[in-house]
Formats: C-alpha cells, structure tokens, sequence
C-alpha cells in the first residue's frame, strides 16, 4: 500500500473537521431539546395563570358591601 501525502496530511484535518461536525450536530439537538422544554414549561406557566385566576374570580371580595364579620355574629353572652 502506498502512502499519499496529501491525504497523511489531511487526515489529522479531515478528522478534526468531522469532530467538529458532530459537536455542531449534537449542539443543534440540544438546542431543540432545550426549546421544547421551554415551550412546555411555558405552556404549564400559562395554564397555571388561567387556574389562579379562575380561583380569584371564585373568591369573594372582602371589601365588598355586604361583608360579613364573624365578630359580628358572636352571640350575646360573649
């Protein structure tokens, strides 16, 4: 077998540039996987704030007319 130079001295770059490549490739999938999660994690947040508001809106206002005052209601004897 005979030895060609230029490829004994592109090898070491050949090889350096696939390493590089594949670093490259598995960043990009990270990065996907990292936006997903994102955008999941986003989607909880929201309906989270749906569900908090939901509850405030279940929830009387104490400042309103008609608030009750449980020292108001105690009986007499009291």
């Amino acid at each position: 077998m005979v030895s060609n130079p230029t490829m004994d001295a592109q090898d070491p770059l050949s090889r350096r540039l696939e390493a590089l490549e594949i670093k490259a490739c598995e960043a990009e999938d990270l990065l996907d996987e990292l936006n997903l999660t994102v955008y999941r994690q986003q989607q909880q947040i929201d309906a989270l704030a749906r569900q908090l508001e939901a509850l405030r809106l279940q929830q009387p206002d104490p400042t309103a007319a008609g608030a009750r005052n449980l020292r108001d209601e105690l009986p007499p004897h009291y």
